[in-house]
């Protein structure tokens, strides 16, 4: 499968880096297909995404990875911790007027503060790049450790929405939360990342 792909396109990058205290986020390659596909297979990661099927698969992760390479309306980073991948993390601007951040780990890295640390750094390069007012995100209401990371980051509780989940196949409540670029303005001592041009 891998040995088909031109070497080019194994090679392609996004041209910025963000880079937290621990973290390094930046563009998928199909180089990591067989790390990304070996922390998204696990069912509880699954269950807790929308659109991740289960079993997820190196095919799935080729498509995805192709898919961000194209992708005009999605902002994702692969999220390093010791130059090892651990999760990923973006925002999905197909929808203009709801820009979404999106998020998850493997499972081995839940409960270490990797979450919250690489969404802060992803909502400031949002906030930084583009002149949305707001942004919002969703987490299953039976996911509690996902909500406490978007209340960190400042995010408000906005309702609760019936969203489908690929790996559920069915639709479950969702906590839905907005952050409004004063908020964030307001918060932005959390920490700092910064950021480099490839």
């Amino acid at each position: 499968m891998l040995q088909d792909i031109p070497i080019s396109t194994l090679r392609q990058a996004s041209s910025c880096v963000l880079e937290t205290e621990r973290l390094t986020l930046r563009r998928p390659t199909l180089a990591d297909v067989r790390a990304i596909a070996h922390l998204a297979n696990d069912r509880r990661i699954a269950e807790n995404t929308r659109r991740l099927p289960h079993p997820y698969q190196q095919d799935h992760a080729v498509e995805f990875v192709r898919a961000t390479a194209t992708a005009d309306g999605e902002i994702v980073f692969l999220i390093e911790q010791n130059y090892s991948p651990i999760g990923m993390v973006g925002i999905d601007r197909s929808t203009h007027d709801a820009p979404e951040l999106g998020y998850w780990l493997g499972v081995e890295h839940w409960g270490q503060g990797f979450g919250t640390e690489a969404a802060r750094a992803v909502i400031d390069f949002f906030f930084e790049e583009f002149d949305a007012e707001h942004l919002i995100s969703a987490s299953r209401v039976a996911n509690p450790a996902s909500r406490n990371i978007l209340e960190k980051c400042g995010f408000q509780w906005s309702g609760v929405e019936l969203h489908r989940f690929e790996a559920l196949g069915c639709s479950t409540p969702v906590d839905r939360f907005r952050l409004a670029r004063g908020v964030w303005s307001s918060l932005k001592n959390w920490g700092s990342s910064t950021r480099r041009e490839r």
